[in-house]
C-alpha cells in the first residue's frame, strides 16, 4: 500500500491531527498531466485496481479508456477519516498510543481537500489537469474548484449538488442514529463493526437512496422464497457486506462531514463540466443546474438512467464520452501553450 505523510494538519475546527498519512493509488507515467479522482462514501483509493482485482472505476479509467492512462497519470487518495490506510478513527493517536475511535475529531469536506492538496505537493505534483469525483467525491471536486482555482484546470463534479439536500441529511440522520443507538456501539469504542446491527441497518437505509424505485421494482418484482422477499435479502446482504469491510466510526465521521457540504454562495471560477443523473434522489439536477447557470465557466449534461444516484458508478458508455471529450480538449490546449 502506497502512503504519503503530511505531518501535522490543522482542521477547520482548529483541532490538529499529528502524523497524518493518506493512502493512495497512482497510475500512468509520472511526467504526464495529472488527474485526481475522488471516491464516494465507502470507496477507497483503488479506482483503477489491477487486472485480478479491478478498481471501482476500472470501466472509466485505464489505457485507451475515457480517462486514458496512456495520456494522463491518475491519483486517488483514500479519504482523510477513511479506513483503508489513511488517518481515521482506526488510526493510532500519537498522543495516547491508542486508536482514536470515538475521539477522532469532526471533519469537513474542505478538510479532506486541503489534506489532499498537501499530499499532492509531497508527491511532487504542483498542478492538476482535472479533478473528477461523484457523490461525496463530487463534493470534494467542487471544493477543489473553489479552493484551488490556480492549481486545477477543470473539475468534473458528478452526481452532486452545491449543498447536501435535506433529503440526504435526513437519511444520514437515520444512519447515524441507527449506529450510535446500537448498544454494542459503546460510545464508539466497540470491538468490531460486524457486531453492530445498527451499522447494517444504516447501510440498508442508504442503499434505498442510491437507486431508483424503477430499478428496485424491475429487479426484484416482489419475488420471494416463501420466508423473505428478495429485496429484503438483498438489503440484508449489503448491510453485512459493508460491516465486514468498513469501520462504523469512519462511516459516521464521513456522514457528518457530508452534511456540512455547502458551496451555494461560492462563485467557482474554475472550468466545470458537471454530470447529473436522472432518478437521483440525493442529488437531483434541479438543485445543481440553477447554481451552475450563475457560474462563468460551467457546462452540464443530464444522463438518463434507471440506476439513479449510482449512475456515476455504472453505464460508462452513456457518459464517459463527455469526460473524454473535455480531457482531449485539455490536451490540445496544453499542446498549443
Amino acid at each position: 500500500m502506497a502512503v504519503v505523510s503530511i505531518g501535522s494538519f490543522t482542521l477547520e475546527s482548529n483541532h490538529t491531527l499529528h502524523d497524518v498519512t493518506l493512502a493512495y493509488e497512482r497510475c500512468g507515467e509520472r511526467d504526464a498531466p495529472a488527474i485526481l479522482v475522488c471516491h464516494a462514501l465507502t470507496g477507497d483509493q483503488y479506482s483503477v485496481g489491477t487486472e485480478e482485482k479491478p478498481g471501482w472505476w476500472a470501466g472509466l479509467i485505464g489505457p485507451g479508456k475515457a480517462v486514458d492512462t496512456n495520456r494522463f497519470q491518475v491519483i486517488t487518495f483514500n479519504i482523510l477519516g477513511g479506513c483503508n490506510g489513511s488517518t481515521g478513527p482506526q488510526s493510532i493517536d500519537p498522543e495516547t498510543g491508542e486508536p482514536y475511535r470515538a475521539s477522532f475529531p469532526l471533519l469537513t469536506i474542505r478538510d479532506m481537500v486541503q489534506a489532499e492538496h498537501a499530499a499532492l505537493q509531497k508527491l511532487g505534483i504542483n498542478h492538476l489537469a482535472a479533478v473528477i469525483g461523484g457523490s461525496l467525491g463530487g463534493m470534494k471536486t467542487l471544493e477543489w474548484g473553489h479552493l484551488y482555482p490556480d492549481f486545477v484546470d477543470t473539475i468534473f463534479p458528478l452526481a452532486v449538488t452545491p449543498a447536501y439536500s435535506d433529503y440526504g441529511i435526513a437519511f444520514n440522520h437515520i444512519g447515524i442514529q441507527a449506529i450510535e443507538g446500537d448498544s454494542n456501539f459503546n460510545g464508539g469504542n466497540y470491538i468490531d463493526s460486524t457486531q453492530l446491527n445498527g451499522f447494517r441497518i444504516a447501510r440498508m437505509a442508504g442503499m434505498v437512496t442510491y437507486r431508483s424505485s424503477e430499478m428496485f421494482n424491475g429487479r426484484f418484482g416482489r419475488d420471494h422464497n416463501g420466508k423473505q422477499f428478495d429485496v429484503e435479502s438483498y438489503l440484508t446482504y449489503q448491510g453485512e457486506k459493508l460491516a465486514k469491510r468498513f469501520d462504523a466510526n469512519s462511516y459516521v465521521t464521513l456522514l457528518k462531514a457530508m452534511n456540512t457540504h455547502d458551496v451555494r454562495e461560492v462563485k467557482v471560477e474554475t472550468e466545470i463540466l458537471s454530470l447529473s443523473f436522472t432518478n437521483d434522489l440525493l442529488y437531483p439536477q434541479e438543485l445543481m443546474v440553477p447554481w451552475l447557470k450563475e457560474l462563468p465557466k460551467a457546462s452540464w449534461e443530464l444522463v438518463e438512467t434507471d440506476f439513479g444516484h449510482d449512475g456515476f458508478l455504472v453505464e460508462f458508455e452513456k457518459w464517459g464520452g463527455h469526460i473524454q471529450g473535455k480531457l482531449n480538449s485539455l490536451l490540445v490546449s496544453h499542446s498549443v501553450q
